[in-house]
């Protein structure tokens, strides 16, 4: 169970910092509203909150996270974007996976 509490936190915590970028992108590139600024800056003040939730030291828990990041960009990127992840994009995602596995989940001593 604290496998999967860790990768949802993990996944909500990517999406948090995904919306808090891509709203000033909107702004920026796509010639939105400013306003979005607002929602914005509250996503990511949310991801900054959602990265203190994890037990582990906060190093670990960076380094992990950047992992599940990287799914979650290329899920972003198929979803939001429109655009289909090639094959390397999902080796490359499920490669950063395993590695937040790794990071968040090997035995430790301390």
């Amino acid at each position: 169970m604290f496998e999967f509490k860790t990768i949802a936190l993990f996944a909500l915590t990517a999406v948090a910092e995904i919306v808090g970028c891509y709203l000033p992108y909107l702004w920026l590139k796509e010639d939105k509203s400013i306003l979005l600024l607002i929602p914005a800056a509250a996503s990511l003040a949310l991801f900054a909150w959602l990265l203190t939730l994890h037990p582990s030291a906060a190093g670990r828990v960076y380094a992990a996270y950047g992992g599940v990041y990287i799914f979650v960009a290329i899920l972003w990127l198929w979803g939001v974007d429109g655009i289909k992840p090639s094959l390397w994009d999902i080796v490359g995602g499920s490669v950063a996976l395993m590695g937040m596995a790794i990071i968040m989940f090997a035995p430790r001593t301390a």
